[in-house]
């Protein structure tokens, strides 16, 4: 059975017993600050375990992208090693939200598992929570008891809290849950004994399939369990596993999922795949590696989501580079590679993700600009390497660490480059630094919540887009959250106008009142379903009534940038193509920005016609028409557009601004009429990323300010230039002139500089075989000091220069070695020049034969020029 049949099925018997098939939430998560990515099916219906919101269907299935690289699920070193850890994997799943509980749950796992995919019953064992004393919990003699229709009570094992009770978090809902595993060892195994005793001991052969959890509790922050409302289904199945089992496969990598995938690595390379999960067969593992790690790169960038330097970016930054090490250390591919199997990986998963064929193109080129990129950064690591002057053969931890944050040298490819060297390196020095770079990242991103105190229960409904202020509202639930020492306070509202951050649009601010008491609301976020009120202190009153108030100003400036937004996205369009799609935007009552896919720099004509089509839009006064709660089939005929990697449900919100010219599906807030925005302006355009450009942009008020700042600069140029008739020819002209002079001046300091060559050339002294001259020379440039340093160098065989001189201020030291003496081993000009760099307060480095260095201390710099020779001399000894 091929993995598409395999995973229809499973929705196809869930849609026959009355689910809802709903589409796989984004990969990555938003509006949850306990989450970076989805990590399970659950996560896109956690606000209803938690009774912030309704579910508009009770039964509901679906198969969910899933990635488990960070956090407490973090399976990245795994990936590789063996046939089933994985970055990006699917869960196949149901649903009950206060519908169905264990019996029906039960009862439908048996008979997908047993009649539609035909698995051997004899092979299944089910586990049920045994029951936990601290959490005072009994064994769950309930599921027990449904199992045992259709199950042997000898093919039921109770099993312990760490096996059998999920927990989403350290808070948040949970329940026991239930097992079924499934016994795969060789028929001769099989029948001389029972696999009972194997079932969550760590046997490859004997593993577990399904998960089915019954949510019925809610763990607080203090560790107390408490009852929740209504019970929950929340199953999970690995898909990959899945495909396993059902086609008599030993590992996950064999089946259809990934084979196609790693045989085109295969014949690429040239090099078998063996299959082999031996630690030494390390060419197998990197096609392991690229097969999995495209997977998770591919999905997360047709979500929305790009490499970058923090956040998700900055994870999915790691997991390409973690291919690339791969690829470059064991498949010996010098070359961007990982693009070539995006088209294969979109022709397999396609059919049911259709995001990943409609960004194929833009994956594709991203990704190949990302990895020549970081391949440039891996060249300058191993460069490093080769320059690094090593003492009793041993690198150094700190080394080791710096290779690894700076260059992406996973400590592996580093004791195997040294290993190839004769080096030791040391682990435990690395492992020090390691843990010290956690600890400061734990501390700063160390957050601290209460649990939720409510008031009264309800729902918290948002009117901002009508009114600025709402009179009678009141507070139904809030917590505080501990931040670097820091208390802030998140308050609920029953209603009101404070609008959440989202949609790139930043929160509002303003002011609550309880009763007499003003408190400040500093920022608006969005948790889930709920809106959060950010403020500093607490009001003394919380039962009082509440009087909501925005700042009315802001939130206006707000609106203009943000429909100027929409405007600049559908010109954008227009004028560079429909291949244009965003990636990012932020909207902030002083400027607009905006990020989109487009691989080359948007040149000053281009800018010009997107400028001109923006304000014609905005001197037309077009204005707004708003549809909510629009069905999303409606808005998909209506030619809405619509952002990968954003959640959209059955209802939403259209924003039309001409249906010819704009329409976007948006929750934000936008003018009335297009005038209302009066001009608009780019002030730069930029890169962001390989494939991603940036354009950043003022309008109203802002693009007043920054066009009249330029007719101010511009008629403070014209006065220095005495108001010349034509400013621009009278500037080219004193520009040629300049060129000129500057020319000039070149030529005679070069000349100047050169003179100093034969007193240089007698000033050497004879030390072990070797020439040596240390002096401070009065060139103030660094280009002439170089060029000085090479004709002395090229004058004297087995030379050794140090220079010392002052440019702008700044000591500088240079040294040259002629590299008939570098290639014995015995001298290195970075290891001599970093030494001497100490005596200035400063640092640099080069190659063996040619470095340099600055500083702060230019009266260290005639001590730093004694001490040369006899730092020369210990490198000598060395």
């Amino acid at each position: 059975m091929d993995s598409k049949t395999i995973r229809h099925k499973f929705l196809n018997f869930f849609q026959t017993n009355q689910h809802q098939i709903v589409p796989s939430a984004p990969i990555v998560v938003k509006n949850d600050p306990t989450l970076m990515f989805t990590n399970a099916g659950m996560n896109q219906f956690k606000d209803i375990f938690l009774g912030n919101q309704n579910a508009v269907n009770t039964r509901v299935a679906d198969t969910q992208k899933c990635l488990r690289v960070s956090g407490k699920h973090n399976d990245l070193e795994e990936v590789g090693a063996d046939g089933y850890h994985h970055t990006m994997f699917e869960m196949l799943g149901n649903w009950s939200f206060g519908d169905y509980f264990k019996e029906e749950a039960i009862a439908l796992a048996w008979k997908l598992l047993t009649v539609e995919y035909s698995i051997d019953p004899k092979r299944l064992f089910v586990t049920v929570f045994g029951g936990d004393e601290k959490d005072g919990l009994q064994p769950d003699s309930e599921a027990a008891t449904y199992w045992e229709k259709w199950v042997p009570k000898s093919r039921i094992l109770f099993c312990s809290k760490k096996d059998n009770f999920w927990e989403m978090g350290d808070t948040g809902p949970c329940g026991p849950c239930s097992e079924i595993h499934i016994d795969l060892r060789p028929d001769e195994e099989f029948t001389e004994a029972s696999g009972a005793a194997l079932v969550n001991k760590g046997v490859p052969e004997v593993m577990e399939i399904w998960n089915l959890v019954f949510i019925q509790y809610n763990r607080r922050a203090d560790g107390s369990l408490h009852e929740l409302p209504a019970k929950h289904i929340d199953t999970g199945m690995g898909f990959e596993r899945l495909c396993m089992v059902l086609q008599h496969k030993n590992a996950s990598y064999d089946t259809d999922v990934f084979r196609p995938l790693i045989d085109y690595t295969a014949t690429f390379c040239k090099i078998p795949y063996k299959g082999s999960f031996d630690p030494g067969e390390r060419s197998d593992m990197a096609m392991r590696v690229m097969a999995d790690h495209i997977r998770a790169i591919a999905f997360t960038i047709a979500d929305g989501t790009i490499p970058a330097n923090s956040g998700p970016g900055y994870v999915i930054r790691r997991i390409l580079r973690r291919a690339v090490r791969y690829y470059y250390s064991f498949l010996h591919l010098r070359e961007p590679f990982l693009w070539r199997l995006v088209p294969i990986l979109t022709q397999q998963m396609s059919d049911f993700f259709p995001e990943i064929k409609a960004q194929n193109e833009f994956i594709v080129k991203f990704v190949r600009e990302e990895e020549s990129s970081f391949l440039k950064t891996l060249e300058g690591g191993l460069k490093k390497l080769d320059q690094l002057q090593i003492n009793d053969s041993r690198l150094k931890g700190d080394i080791a660490f710096e290779l690894y944050d700076t260059f992406g040298f996973p400590f592996d490819l580093t004791r195997l480059i040294a290993a190839e060297k004769g080096w030791d390196v040391d682990e435990e020095g690395f492992n020090l630094e390691l843990s010290r770079q956690k600890e400061r990242s734990r501390a700063d991103a160390k957050k601290t919540y209460s649990d939720w105190q409510v008031l009264v229960e309800g729902s918290s409904k948002f009117v901002g887009y009508d009114q600025r202020h709402v009179d009678d509202t009141r507070l139904l639930r809030y917590r505080h959250l501990d931040t670097k020492g820091e208390t802030l306070y998140q308050l609920v509202l029953d209603t009101t106008p404070f609008y959440p951050e989202g949609g790139g649009q930043v929160g509002d601010k303003g002011i609550l009142c309880f009763g007499e008491q003003e408190i400040k609301v500093v920022d608006t976020v969005r948790e889930n379903d709920l809106i959060l009120h950010i403020t500093e202190e607490f009001p003394a009153h919380p039962q009082a009534p509440v009087r909501a108030i925005i700042e009315r100003e802001r939130r206006e400036w707000i609106t203009r940038n943000h429909t100027a937004t929409h405007l600049l996205h559908a010109a954008l369009r227009k004028v560079l193509g429909t291949h244009v799609q965003q990636k990012g935007s932020l909207v902030h009552q002083d400027y607009l920005r905006f990020d989109f896919s487009h691989f080359q720099k948007v040149n000053a004509e281009e800018i010009r016609a997107i400028e001109s089509m923006v304000n014609q839009k905005i001197r037309e006064n077009i204005a707004i028409r708003e549809d909510r709660n629009l069905p999303i089939e409606e808005a998909r005929k209506a030619g809405a557009m619509m952002l990968f990697g954003e959640k959209y449900g059955d209802q939403v919100r259209m924003i039309t601004f001409d249906p010819t010219y704009s329409i976007e599906l948006c929750g934000g807030c936008h003018v009335r009429q297009t005038g209302d925005i009066g001009f608009f302006k780019i002030v730069a355009e930029s890169a962001v990323a390989a494939g991603v450009r940036r354009i950043e942009a003022v309008s109203a008020n802002g693009a007043e300010k920054f066009v009249t700042g330029l007719q101010e600069e511009l008629q403070q140029i014209r006065q220095l230039l005495n108001n010349p008739a034509d400013s621009f020819q009278h500037i080219r002209l004193l520009l040629e002139e300049q060129r000129i002079l500057q020319k000039e001046i070149n030529e005679l300091r070069s000349r100047e500089a050169m003179s100093l060559k034969s007193e240089l050339i007698n000033s050497f002294q004879p030390l072990n075989g070797i020439k040596f001259l240390s002096k401070r020379i009065p060139v103030e440039d660094g280009k002439l000091a170089k060029n000085l340093i090479y004709a002395v160098g090229k004058e004297i065989e087995n030379a050794v220069i140090v220079f010392g001189y002052v440019e702008k201020d700044k000591p500088n030291i240079m040294v040259y070695i002629d590299e008939k003496l570098t290639n014995t081993g015995a001298f290195n000009a970075s290891v001599l020049v970093r030494q001497l760099a100490k005596h200035i307060q400063g640092g640099g480095g080069g190659q063996a034969f040619f470095a340099t260095a600055g500083g702060k201390d230019t009266s260290g710099l005639d001590k730093a020029l004694e001490e040369a020779k006899s730092e020369l001399i210990n490198q000598m000894k060395a």
